[in-house]
Parts: C-alpha cells; sequence; structure tokens
C-alpha cells in the first residue's frame, strides 16, 4: 500500500507510479478516503526494486507491505486512520443507530412515515427500509421498486440519511443515483463476490457506506473480513461490518445470535462494527438484551427493525420489528453501556502499562 505524502496523488503523479507498478505486473487501485486516499498495489508487490523504486520519489511517505489474507481491511493498514461519518456520528466516537421497518409496504407510506419520525424522536441516526427483499420462497413478497420513493420522501421529511439493500446491479445503480447514503450487503448475498466488486467500484467514487452483514453460513472471522476486502479493493473503504447471526440456529431464536465475534473482529480489523440483533434471535421480545450486549462485546452501533404497528407490518416485522418506545430506551441504555465499556478499558489500559 502506497502512503503519499499529501493527502491525495495528482494526475500526473498517479500515473508515474502506474508505470512503475506495471514493469513489475502489478496494478494499482485507488481507495479514496473521506480524509485521504491510500494506493494499493494488487498483484505481487514484495519485490524489493518495486518497493525502493516508488519509496525513491519525492512525493511518496512510504511503502506499506503487509501479509495478510486481508491486507486492506488489516488493522495494520493505513486505512485505520479512516473516519467514517454519517447522521452527524463518527464512527468511534459515539454509538450509530440505524432503525426502521424490515420491508416498506408500498401499500401504506404513512406507516412509514410515522415510523421514520418515531425512528428520528427515539435517537436514531440513520433510516433502514427493506425496498428490494430477498425471499427463502418465490411466492413471498420481494419488495417494489416505488418503495424507493417512499423511502426518500421519510428522509426529507426527517432529514435522516437512509439504508437500503441491493442484491443486483440494477438495485445498486437506481440506489446510487437516490443518493443513498447506505447500501446494504445482506446476508444471502455476503459471499456473492461479483456483486461485492461492483459494490466497491461503482460506489466508491461517491463515498457511499456500505453496511456487509455476516452471510448466515459463514464459518470463520477471516472469511468475513475477506468479504469486505473485496469492497476495499474494489475503490471504497467505508464499510462497516454487521454481524446478524448464523447458521445453525439456536433453538429458540431464529438465527445463532453472534454478538460475541466483536472483540475478535476489532483485533484483526480496522472496520467499525455494527451489530443487528433483529434478524439474530428473530423475536422482539429478546431483541434489547441481544442490542445491549453487543455494545458491551465493543459494537460501534446497532441495526434495529423498528415499527410504529409491527402487527401491520410485512417481512419480518410482525415477529421482530420493536415498538419506537423500546428503541428509544434501548438507545439510552446503550449509551450508558458505552460509557461503561470506556471505563473498563481504561483500567485495562492502566493494568497494561
Amino acid at each position: 500500500m502506497i502512503i503519499p505524502k499529501e493527502d491525495r496523488l495528482n494526475d500526473a503523479q498517479l500515473r508515474e507510479i502506474t508505470a512503475i507498478v506495471e514493469d513489475f505486473g502489478c496494478r494499482i487501485q485507488v481507495i479514496v478516503g473521506t480524509q485521504r486516499s491510500v494506493y494499493a498495489i494488487l498483484g505481487d508487490e514484495r519485490s524489493e526494486l518495486l518497493i525502493s523504486r516508488i519509496e525513491g520519489l519525492p512525493y511518496i511517505d512510504r511503502v506499506d507491505t503487509i501479509q495478510s489474507p486481508h491486507k486492506l481491511m488489516d488493522i495494520r493498514s493505513d486505512l485505520a486512520s479512516n473516519r467514517i461519518h454519517i447522521g452527524g456520528v463518527t464512527l468511534g466516537e459515539e454509538p450509530l443507530f440505524i432503525a426502521g421497518q424490515c420491508t416498506i409496504d408500498p401499500k401504506e407510506p404513512n406507516l412509514f412515515y410515522e415510523t421514520a419520525h418515531a425512528v428520528k424522536e427515539a435517537g436514531g441516526h440513520v433510516l433502514r427500509g427493506g425496498v428490494w427483499k430477498p425471499r427463502t420462497t418465490p411466492h413471498s413478497f420481494q419488495g417494489d421498486s416505488h418503495s424507493l420513493d417512499i423511502l426518500l420522501e421519510a428522509s426529507r421529511r426527517t432529514g435522516l440519511p437512509v439504508n437500503t439493500e441491493v442484491m443486483e446491479e440494477v438495485h445498486l445503480k437506481a440506489a446510487l443515483e437516490a443518493d443513498v447514503g447506505m447500501l446494504q450487503i445482506g446476508t444471502r448475498n455476503a459471499l456473492n463476490y461479483s456483486l461485492l466488486r461492483k459494490v466497491g467500484e461503482f460506489s466508491g467514487p461517491k463515498e457511499r457506506l456500505i453496511l456487509l452483514k455476516r452471510g448466515r453460513h459463514m464459518g470463520p472471522v477471516d472469511e468475513f473480513i475477506a468479504a469486505a476486502e473485496y469492497l476495499a479493493a474494489a475503490g471504497n473503504p467505508n464499510i462497516l461490518l454487521c454481524p446478524r447471526g448464523t447458521m445453525p440456529s439456536l433453538e429458540g431464536f431464529r438465527s445463532h445470535p453472534d454478538e460475541s465475534i466483536t472483540p475478535l473482529l476489532k483485533e484483526k480489523t480496522w472496520a467499525p462494527v455494527i451489530v443487528d440483533p433483529s434478524h439474530s434471535v428473530g423475536k422482539s421480545v429478546y431483541v434489547p438484551a441481544c442490542a445491549l450486549a453487543a455494545i458491551v462485546y465493543g459494537a460501534d452501533g446497532l441495526c434495529i427493525e423498528t415499527h410504529v404497528d409491527p402487527r401491520r407490518g410485512i417481512g419480518d416485522d410482525p415477529k421482530q420489528a420493536i415498538l419506537p418506545d423500546t428503541l428509544k430506551k434501548i438507545i439510552e441504555d446503550a449509551r450508558q453501556f458505552w460509557k461503561l465499556r470506556e471505563h473498563y478499558r481504561d483500567e485495562a489500559e492502566q493494568v497494561a502499562r
């Protein structure tokens, strides 16, 4: 990874570096962060001559070579300095709360508008709403493109940025054109590498955030991080990792709750972790405990399904969406747990010294 002395290389500098790495059978991937850009060498960058030629350039600070299967997402990567912002929150400085309906009902837009206002009043930062929905059976409701207009109108009415899932390139292009601030990659597409490449490539120049859910059948933590590597390698480092439960399901829960992998992720990668307790446990009554456990484990935020009247919702809302009053209480308690967590972290650091 090439680290320039300034925040970005100019066009002439980039051309010069590109020519050098191509001499060694490599190529450059520009990764645009919110504060600075970094330049990844894709290919075998272990040649000492390659490194020497680049580090000899007057505008280059250094070249970092990280021997890791996910060198861009690695905690030692220079991308660790990348700061992700949305909804008035800088990730890592305070908890981020994403909330809203699982699925937008195009026949009941007012229900979504009411939910959007309630999410804002409860303290939410980002409004979630499913426009296109992956379903196990083709006979279930698959979503409706008209719901994108409802999502955008709710954003206009509340001022909240929005999150929605994209499952294919046509969804991606529509969401980008609509200025959706956070693109979600769902659990069924967590290992869809061709889609991950497209999302990273198309969203990178627009500096959109990507909420990457953990695959339901995903095993090792490294596999989850490697999926994020596809997004970063394609040009977008603004990635949030989202544990949401895995298979096999635990009796009584929808999935096998996995908020406990948060510290394991944080040992390996700089990416913020946003836990989804709703899909993890699958029942609204269990959501508060799972949400607060996630914060205690070190999560940077939560993504929670919320509905003003879950019984009138569609998709997963009737069984796992919480009411806005419950969301408000979770947010209040999560902030307190965040402070306690910081206190224990400070104590641990003192002991380590």
